[in-house]
């Protein structure tokens, strides 16, 4: 009975994509339906079950994007342990991405970007907030807003740049004298992080 289901519901299925495939909207900008056909086609095979239901019946629409670019972004800046910004209007971020130094604007195009090790700068007017970022991900999404999320962040001028050396030297050591992959892992990670804090500082 079930083999004679899915054959007929894979070409129930088939037949109405071909026919919209052209014309069918990202789930994510459409309220969340069930395929019409797909359950007139299970009720035929199965009156007695209810049709399963997929992912997209439980996805919320995408957040409509305004006809023209808004003069700001709205920044969400998240910690494990606190949110440090959240909905808050500036004109400019830029974020130290894998990829190099990233500067997003409203407007922006919707882009996933991992961070590296450095500066995140919140401009807005005159003011620049910086801070030193270990790791995350930037999430910029269509409707000028930045979802910015790190493992670890600090206001830049609360590093302490003796204290800073003095890690870069103790890592440094540690990856010299390192003789295990996972010691030299470790230390190396320590070495990259300490190394981006003391030109973070000396920049």
């Amino acid at each position: 009975m079930f083999r004679q289901a899915s054959r007929l519901l894979s070409r129930s299925v088939s037949a109405a994509s071909s026919k919209s495939a052209t014309t069918r909207a990202f789930s994510t900008e459409v309220p969340s339906t069930i395929d019409s056909t797909f359950v007139e086609s299970w009720k035929k095979v199965a009156p007695n079950m209810d049709p399963p239901q997929t992912p997209s019946a439980y996805m919320k629409p995408r957040p409509s994007t305004a006809s023209s670019i808004p003069t700001k972004l709205t920044v969400n800046f998240v910690l494990p342990y606190a949110s440090e910004l959240s909905g808050k209007e500036v004109d400019m971020v830029i974020i130290p991405a894998t990829t190099g130094q990233m500067g997003v604007l409203p407007g922006h195009v919707p882009t996933i970007a991992e961070l590296k090790p450095g500066i995140m700068s919140v401009h807005e007017g005159t003011d620049i907030k910086k801070y030193f970022v270990s790791s995350g991900f930037a999430f910029l999404h269509a409707n000028s807003v930045a979802d910015i999320i790190a493992v670890e962040a600090v206001p830049l001028e609360n590093l302490d740049a003796s204290q800073v050396q003095k890690g870069l030297a103790e890592f440094t050591q540690k990856l010299a004298s390192a003789t295990t992959d996972l010691e030299k892992a470790e230390a190396q990670i320590g070495v990259e992080v300490h190394s981006a804090m003391n030109a973070a500082l000396s920049g």
